[in-house]
């Protein structure tokens, strides 16, 4: 697994992680499930992505309505996450190529 240390929303992305693995369908393991094929690509095994990514987008978002005062900011911001987190990833997997 590449070393995700100091990387934007990594605590986020190994949390998802973990918690896809377990089989639970948090915002966070949604989270990882919209980006499985880019994770892997990246080294990043996801668990249970086939059983969470169906929908995983609308998932999250449903789940996003109910616990966040505003679903369609805390969405678009954790998928900002995601994107940062991805290109992070990426850069540092193309500098120590």
């Amino acid at each position: 697994m590449p070393d995700l240390e100091g990387l934007p929303g990594a605590a986020r992305i190994t949390r998802g992680l973990r918690e896809a693995g377990e089989g639970r369908a948090t915002a966070d393991a949604l989270l990882v499930a919209i980006a499985a094929g880019r994770l892997r690509e990246l080294g990043l095994p996801v668990p249970n992505a086939e059983t969470l990514g169906r929908d995983a987008e609308l998932a999250l978002y449903a789940l996003l309505c109910q616990v966040a005062d505003d679903p369609y900011a805390a969405y678009n911001a954790a998928l900002a996450e995601l994107d940062s987190f991805l290109s992070s990833l990426e850069a540092r997997r193309r500098a120590t190529a």
